[in-house]
């Protein structure tokens, strides 16, 4: 028996619908996947970003916008929420709703179990393949103080950084700011590792 086919939403229908929804949907090519809730950690480090950029950008050029501001990603079929959007500048929107962003310059995303290799893989390539103000990409562990940083190369390759302790400090050139991991992940509890088995060192 063959198995039936998802439903293919046109991007009007998409946005139709998900301006009338009460919950989060991301799009890609045709499908649209409802966004999971988040966990304490989650939340903790999305706050803590949201506080830590927002006073570094206050009174600048540069402006934070909340997970609840959707992203284009060029004409490639995908509309996402990232859990902080930077802009400069003036803000470019898909139409009047004001509700689409076309010109990022910074994303972060807060990584969880079921959407780390998406972030990573898919959604990444498209970013840096479509979206020609993007200049920083920012992936924050929730399992351990980690942050991998990519920033886009004059030549247009991505160079990546990574920060793996909390006494550790990530700047991002483009939007002249700096952070602590500490701060970043204040109040955020990481799982102790298993003690290791008889005869392990």
């Amino acid at each position: 028996m063959a198995l039936a086919r998802p439903p293919y939403y046109r991007v009007d229908e998409y946005l139709a619908m998900e301006r009338e929804s009460v919950g989060r949907h991301e799009y890609l090519d045709g499908q649209i996947y409802e966004m999971a809730g988040e966990s304490l950690q989650h939340s903790r480090i999305c706050i803590n970003l949201a506080v830590e950029v927002g006073s570094c950008l206050k009174g600048r050029r540069c402006e934070a916008l909340s997970p609840n501001m959707k992203v284009r990603t060029g004409d490639s079929g995908q509309f996402s929420y990232p859990d902080l959007t930077i802009v400069c500048g003036e803000p470019i929107f898909l139409d009047a709703y004001n509700d689409v962003l076309l010109n990022p310059a910074v994303i972060f995303e807060v990584l969880s179990p079921s959407a780390e290799a998406y972030d990573r893989g898919e959604k990444f390539l498209r970013y840096r393949n479509y979206i020609d103000t993007l200049t920083d990409y920012v992936l924050v562990s929730q399992k351990r103080p980690l942050i991998d940083h990519f920033v886009r190369q004059a030549d247009g390759r991505w160079l990546l950084s990574s920060f793996e302790n909390l006494a550790a400090r990530i700047e991002i050139s483009a939007i002249g700011c700096r952070f602590e991991l500490a701060d970043i992940y204040g109040r955020v509890a990481f799982a102790e590792a298993p003690p290791p088995f008889p005869g392990e060192s």
